[in-house]
């Protein structure tokens, strides 16, 4: 251990997973590491909701992460019924029942804003900040693990620090993080990022070491998800949006070598980039927020020079691939804090080009990607707000249709905004590409329905927007409210769409 722990003062602090969790009391904030299911703190959450469930104790806490993290966290606290208050996102089934019962409080936030608003001192103090490591140093500080997240800003504002070494995690991940801290206003200084491969702070998250409350020694490996394969659907998207640089390109408006690129979490993010592998574009540039499979293929294939990052969030067998060969991928992966990676500043500065999902897009290009029904949450924003807002180009992609054709994922108005029309320049599906930049809300419309919306649904739409013209043509945005939502509530596709 003394490989992991190389200030033997602190080895005094070593204890068990129940001896930490037994530190958090009712009421406190717990912030923790992890950003998706990727170096998170997995033993001592664990630990306290067994010790809740044998004891039968009463005991709430509030719960601040960088995003999602994984079941042994989120799942383990909700199912104990612990988590009074989560934020800033989530994507575990357990966290979403119990914030859809109204059971537990949900504060869904932009997570370039999370670090900066407990900076800010515009959140809870934070009692405990738990955060894994795969070393501390003989200063004290702390070499994290597959994820930054808030990490650094959980070591400097929290009072008290539960440290996880996980000896499951290589010390060869030692390295691959540079660690940049903000000053706030009015000392902050630009951030000195000019290229996604620039380093420009440390290896090390600096923590007072005597904040440590204690280290406890854990094994258990991250529960990363498996990705659904790529379907044909997602493949045409891929296409579209090769055939649509390609156009950027000729039309002189981006680089031939193309700009930075993000790219959101799930499947069908995974699935567009995967288009690339067999593409003309070499030497690709990634400053986005998770590194997952087809990132990895690309490094793999010798087309990605830099990805800069806050996680690695690839499913089990690539894991395992990072693991066995992590020297090889230090060479082109850096990972920093989230406020770092989603910041908007070096978003506009490096002209990333932005590519999210969309839950749904109505006719106008305003995006829902947080809500079902406009109230039922689903995962949150999550870091698409931060791309979107400030990329050079910004690009969402939704399948036409859901749940085997019964739902469209164009409508006349979303149910949630999440992404406002100001915010969305492309929209893409599996039909098509509606170029949004440039036009007025009707031209959008015109665009959008003849383009992106399923032929099943395209009459339907074509209707609602002609009688829209008829009745409100004057209007900048020709909405006819009952109609609109009305189309949320048919009957008949009410508790498909609650599934």
């Amino acid at each position: 251990m003394k490989d992991r722990i190389r200030n033997s003062m602190l080895m005094e602090k070593i204890i068990t997973a129940e001896e930490a969790a037994e530190l958090i009391k009712d009421g406190m904030t717990v912030a923790t590491s992890g950003f998706t299911p990727s170096g998170y703190p997995k033993a001592v959450p664990m630990a306290l909701a067994k010790r809740v469930r044998e004891k039968n104790e009463n005991i709430k806490i509030n719960l601040i992460t960088g995003a999602t993290v994984g079941d042994e966290l989120d799942g383990e606290l909700s199912r104990a019924g612990i988590i009074n208050k989560r934020l800033p996102y989530q994507t575990n089934k357990s966290i979403q029942e119990s914030i859809n019962r109204g059971d537990m409080e949900f504060v869904d936030q932009h997570l370039s804003h999370v670090a900066q608003n407990i900076n800010y001192n515009f959140i809870e103090k934070i009692d405990i900040g738990i955060i894994e490591a795969v070393e501390i140093t003989e200063e004290g500080y702390i070499i994290p693990s597959t994820s930054v997240g808030i990490s650094p800003t959980i070591a400097q504002k929290a009072e008290r620090i539960i440290v996880e070494i996980n000896t499951s995690q290589p010390l060869e991940l030692k390295g691959i993080h540079d660690i940049f801290t903000l000053e706030n206003p009015p000392h902050r200084k630009p951030i000195p990022i000019i290229h996604c491969s620039d380093r420009i702070g440390t290896e090390y998250i600096p923590l007072d070491k005597n904040k440590i409350a204690g280290i406890v020694i854990t094994d258990i490996i991250d529960n990363t998800r498996p990705l659904s394969p790529v379907k044909d659907i997602h493949k045409r998207m891929a296409e579209i949006l090769m055939e649509f640089l390609e156009f950027e390109i000729k039309k002189d408006r981006i680089p031939k070598e193309l700009l930075p690129l993000q790219s959101g979490v799930g499947s069908i993010a995974n699935a567009v980039l995967a288009g690339f592998l067999d593409s003309k574009y070499e030497n690709l540039q990634f400053y986005t927020e998770v590194v997952q499979d087809s990132i990895i293929d690309l490094i793999d294939r010798g087309k990605v020079c830099c990805a800069s990052t806050t996680a690695i969030t690839p499913s089990p067998e690539y894991l395992k691939r990072i693991y066995e060969n992590i020297s090889e991928y230090k060479k082109r992966i850096i990972l920093r804090p989230q406020e770092v990676s989603n910041n908007p500043e070096v978003i506009r500065r490096l002209g990333v080009i932005a590519m999210n999902t969309a839950i749904e897009v109505d006719i106008y290009g305003n995006v829902n990607s947080s809500n079902v029904l406009g109230g039922n949450m689903m995962n949150g924003i999550g870091g698409s707000g931060d791309f979107a807002r400030n990329a050079y180009i910004s690009i969402f992609f939704t399948e036409s249709t859901r749940k085997n054709g019964n739902i469209s994922t164009i409508v006349p108005m979303v149910s949630h905004h999440d992404h406002t029309e100001h915010d969305v320049d492309i929209i893409i599906t599996e039909q098509g590409i509606a170029d949004l930049r440039g036009l007025s809300p009707k031209e959008r419309a015109l665009r959008i329905i003849e383009n992106c919306t399923h032929p099943d649904y395209k009459p339907q739409i074509k209707e609602y927007f002609s009688l829209a013209l008829k009745r409100k043509g004057g209007m900048h945005i020709p909405i006819l409210l009952d109609k609109a939502l009305s189309w949320h509530y048919r009957l008949d596709i009410y508790e498909t769409m609650k599934e």
